[in-house]
């Protein structure tokens, strides 16, 4: 049931409620293997009238900003319509972080997106992105300069476009999107680019997102001493391979990956998870099914056992392990439900 539209007559649903709703959902994703029959067992179990669990906060990095550890990822549930019940509720909920990005990608999010905005925005921390793009540039070649002025033009288009879509004169950070270069991501044209919009007012702080030559995108980045947040796709077993929709062969797990989140974030980048849980979706297209005990052998017994569904365990897991916040794209009530509850109480099963 989608609550009411309108900003303070949220029908919040209760923690109680929100515990055995996720529970039983999270049950029948593991037995059947659903996601329509868990959305479904989750949407009957739960109701009771009562608050949110407290949304715990984490500094951002050298940004200062207390975000909350679960971000709501806009792109893909705001691609197609507004839903500005469910953002109310994401709000209400205690999250204060929206990520979304450019309309090439992800068509009319950042439309959609400016009337929540609008209403709330001196309390919130708004995200853009857009890629800078060379084509043909591998991921160890070594970018031209022409080849950066480029790619650091183009990106700041976007940027203008971002701000108009969004209804916005500035956006709290700014991405290089799908960073996967080290050489341009860090080069001069680029970090002009941003001194420029920086010093137009057009955005405050530098970031990237990254799901492709992760590892070496994000050692340069913290090297460079000019990125203030990195969201990096990664999971319980390790990077998170972008082009095959599978954790990266042959990835260090997050577990080993800890001394280097530990390193940027002592070097005040705020990192953000994302994709975190993609991969127990699968990809049906080339035969890959459904695997929820993907990351199990990752897990000690209390989080294995936990009455979690496989998404909360991988987004409890990746929370505790060197990350600021988890980035999330949610289009159901259920989806924020189970990922705030993952978010609130992450902490218990890491003592």
């Amino acid at each position: 049931m989608e609550p009411d539209s309108r900003r303070g007559t949220i029908k919040r649903r209760g923690f109680m409620g929100l515990l055995a709703g996720v529970a039983v959902g999270g049950r029948t994703l593991v037995e059947a293997r659903d996601a329509r029959a868990a959305v479904y067992a989750a949407r009957q179990a739960s109701g009771a009238p009562a608050t949110w669990p407290q949304m715990p906060k984490r500094t951002l990095g050298r940004t200062g900003f207390e975000a909350s550890r679960l971000i709501f990822g806009c792109g893909a549930s705001l691609m197609f319509r507004a839903r500005d019940a469910l953002l109310n509720a994401a709000y209400d909920a205690g999250v204060n972080v929206f990520d979304v990005g450019y309309s090439s990608y992800y068509w009319n999010a950042e439309e959609n997106l400016a009337p929540f905005v609008g209403k709330v925005r001196d309390d919130i921390f708004l995200i853009s992105k857009a890629p800078a793009e060379v084509e043909g540039l591998g991921d160890q070649d070594t970018v031209t300069p022409a080849q950066a002025k480029a790619a650091a033009q183009g990106w700041l288009l976007e940027l203008d476009k971002s701000l108009a879509a969004l209804k916005v004169d500035y956006v709290d950070a700014y991405y290089q999107m799908a960073a996967y270069n080290s050489s341009l991501v860090t080069s001069d044209e680029m970090i002009r680019a941003f001194e420029t919009a920086k010093q137009a007012g057009k955005t405050r702080f530098l970031g990237l997102s990254t799901h492709r030559n992760a590892e070496a995108v994000l050692r340069a980045a913290v090297a460079s001493g000019r990125f203030d947040l990195a969201m990096i796709g990664v999971t319980p077993a390790g990077w998170y391979d972008w082009k095959n929709r599978a954790v990266l062969a042959g990835s260090k797990s997050m577990a080993d990956l800890v001394p280097l989140f530990d390193e940027a974030r002592a070097a005040g980048v705020g990192l953000i998870g994302m994709k975190a849980a993609r991969h127990l979706d699968g990809l049906p297209m080339l035969g890959w099914w459904k695997k929820p005990d993907a990351f199990n052998g990752h897990y000690d017994a209390e989080l294995k056992n936990a009455d979690l569904s496989p998404y909360q365990k991988a987004y409890a897991y990746v929370l505790e392990h060197g990350l600021d916040a988890v980035n999330a794209d949610m289009s159901e009530m259920l989806h924020l439900q189970e990922n705030a509850l993952a978010a609130t109480t992450s902490k218990t099963y890491f003592v």
